[in-house]
């Protein structure tokens, strides 16, 4: 008798124990998956913890991040927005081309003006006519890229005068030690963790993606909150745009492709639901990082640069179902 209750107990510590683990990865998955990448590529590459290399690698994932900024707060809202890449080209070249026609501020001062445009126009078919944002901003995609081709004849842009010029500064400048990119990335950051939890119009996003027809009857304004998310999205990047630009002194027409796919996988690996209604800015910067020093090991390691939209596809499907297995409180679900 007192075997068999042995037995049973042992049985039920089992499964506390096994689920405990399975609680654990579900809510911590990505975190253990980059920590074990990290030691792994640490293994592989002396140079991959260096302090010269973790610089460069925040450097370069800044630009991905000012965007992700952006986007996290249009998906806290309920919305998506795959337009980036196409507006982040768009973008980049109109401010190069126009820098040596009209100089370097008021080419910046236009460049923000039409990037603020066309996040309106997103902003007034998805927020205010209440259609797809998903359907809106890949048709968008589509015709921001065509926009850029008749707009540049097909051709890439460069600045003539590179030398005399201080345009350089906001992708090439340091302030106090700290690249320009890195400072305007941790900035636009702190700006809107700051407003998204501390301020009225924070907490009235979070409930418009969380419950939209409950904020509707507690008196928010739901199809202007959705419009101002699309605004805050393309004024990031147009900030992206600036620092792309100004770091190469040039563009090519489809500088932006691919971008929306990694943005988002930074903001899926951050842990923001894609379902609306919950997600943090600091979380999603941490998910850009984290893939920023994955690409980056796998080029220490010698791959090449393709296999990292393999990987990218890889995390993007991890983490969706790590989402999903901590909403659900176990990894695998079964169907009778």
């Amino acid at each position: 008798m007192a075997s068999a209750e042995q037995t049973k107990q042992q049985l039920l510590n089992g499964r506390i124990s096994r689920a405990g683990i399975l609680s654990f990865l579900s809510a911590q998955g990505i975190l253990v998956f980059f920590l074990l990448s990290m030691f792994v590529f640490s293994l592989f590459s002396e140079q991959f913890l260096s302090q010269s290399n973790i610089m460069t690698v925040v450097r370069q994932a800044s630009i991905i991040g000012i965007i992700a900024v952006g986007v996290t707060v249009v998906i806290i809202g309920g919305n998506l927005d795959l337009s980036v890449g196409s507006m982040l080209s768009f973008a980049t070249v109109l401010v190069v081309d126009l820098h040596d026609k009209i100089g370097p501020m008021n080419a910046i001062l236009v460049m923000f003006a039409f990037t603020l445009l066309l996040g309106a126009v997103n902003g007034f078919l998805i927020g205010l006519m209440r259609l797809n944002s998903l359907i809106v901003t890949l048709a968008m995609l589509s015709v921001i890229q065509g926009l850029v081709l008749i707009y540049s004849g097909g051709q890439n842009v460069d600045i003539a005068n590179q030398d005399g010029t201080w345009f350089p500064f906001f992708g090439r400048g340091y302030v106090l030690g700290i690249a320009v990119p890195v400072l305007l990335f941790g900035l636009l950051a702190l700006l809107m963790q700051i407003v998204m939890s501390y301020t009225g119009y924070g907490r009235r996003i979070f409930a418009v993606g969380g419950n939209p027809m409950a904020s509707v009857y507690s008196g928010i304004r739901r199809n202007w909150c959705v419009f101002s998310t699309y605004l805050i999205s393309a004024f990031c990047v147009a900030c992206a745009a600036l620092v792309l630009g100004s770091r190469v002194m040039g563009s090519q027409n489809n500088v932006g492709q691919g971008y929306e796919l990694l943005v988002l996988a930074g903001i899926i690996l951050g842990g923001t639901s894609l379902l609306g209604g919950a997600g943090s800015i600091w979380k999603t910067v941490i998910g850009v990082l984290i893939l920023g020093f994955i690409q980056n090991g796998l080029l220490l390691m010698g791959y090449p640069y393709y296999t990292q939209w393999i990987v990218t596809w890889v995390i993007i499907i991890l983490a969706v179902w790590l989402d999903l297995a901590n909403k659900r409180k176990r990894l695998l679900t079964t169907h009778s």
